[in-house]
């Protein structure tokens, strides 16, 4: 099916839709007025409780995608195969699950989403794949992917550069994966976001849309607002300068028009210090984005760095207040 007739479907669908062994490092101190990034977003805190630090004998860290779960728990993927339920209040892991493919390799897994039914839903960006998990990280399925998001040889993605974000838009009947970086062939700074739609239970492909990211970034997480539309985590990087970390809303209904939030440079620092040179020493390797409540106009936005397990970097979580009018 031609790129345009798939943008037109999604429109037309999305329209329709209804939808811990180390002692804690300091954490900044609740909002004030001085902590406003933009117009649009002000950060309340942060917390480097759990860097470099272990949990039976697992790293913790490495984050590259956040859920809350049904419990009010908060499920926090690392992208070394392992799925941390962690205390949504004090982010002390509580349990941890390894993930593998079906030959028991570990995954480079990448994003996630809780389904209603309880089951976790992972993309790793290796073949690209989705793979449905229990609980307990039993293999239940895996979604179909279009030939042409394979790495490649096998298709046009570069490899490390495939699905990164995944996000269930409301209603759940639509699931959005995000790939990070463009196609072979496609323009630079040009990503394709696949859909699959959901029927009898399962997830079938539906549409490709496109993303025009900043230039030199990529999208590393992507998460939907209670409307629909997307926030759209673009991120890079520069030797010796450090991380740029922009947070968007797109929405998918209008050509997938995009709205900065902020750039997370603009926050106060808060007291933070960084290990490397960064344009403000809040930032890091920034990839993990989840909604961890809502009032009338507000979204409590949490995200997480992953450290690479790298002695310079930080893994840090960091708690964002978006107001939501009038850009909704």
């Amino acid at each position: 099916m031609p790129l345009r007739t798939r943008l037109a479907l999604l429109t037309a669908g999305l329209t329709a839709a209804t939808c811990l062994t180390a002692a804690a490092p300091a954490q900044a101190q609740p909002s004030t007025a001085s902590h406003v990034c933009s117009p649009s977003v002000s950060i309340d805190r942060f917390s480097d409780v759990l860097d470099k630090t272990t949990y039976q004998d697992t790293f913790v860290g490495n984050f590259s995608a956040l859920a809350v779960d049904s419990d009010g728990s908060l499920a926090a993927l690392s992208d070394r195969s392992s799925l941390f339920r962690l205390d949504a209040r004090t982010l002390k892991p509580r349990s941890v699950v390894p993930l593998t493919d079906e030959t028991g390799t570990a995954l480079d897994s990448e994003g996630l989403v809780i389904d209603r039914d309880g089951s976790r839903l992972v993309t790793s960006e290796t073949e690209p794949s989705v793979r449905r998990y229990s609980r307990t990280g039993k293999i239940l399925g895996r979604l179909p992917v279009p030939d042409d998001l394979r790495v490649s040889p096998a298709g046009r993605a570069q490899p490390n550069g495939t699905f990164e974000g995944l996000t269930l838009l409301p209603g759940g009947r639509t699931l959005v994966a995000s790939m990070e970086y463009a196609l072979a062939g496609d323009d630079a700074g040009t990503v394709r976001f696949q859909t699959w739609q959901r029927h009898r239970g399962s997830f079938r492909l539906g549409p490709q849309y496109t993303y025009r990211t900043d230039p030199g970034l990529g999208v590393p997480e992507i998460r939907s607002a209670p409307d629909g539309r997307l926030l759209v985590l673009e991120r890079g990087f520069t030797s010796g300068v450090g991380n740029t970390v922009r947070l968007y809303l797109a929405d998918p209904r209008h050509a997938m028009k995009k709205t900065l939030l902020t750039d997370l440079a603009t926050c106060p620092t808060l007291g933070a210090t960084a290990k490397q040179p960064q344009p403000n020493p809040l930032l890091d390797n920034i990839e993990a984005v989840t909604i961890t409540g809502r009032t009338k106009h507000t979204l409590q936005v949490l995200l997480a760095s992953d450290d690479n397990q790298n002695p310079t970097q930080t893994t840090r979580f960091y708690y964002l207040r978006v107001r939501t009018t009038p850009l909704f």
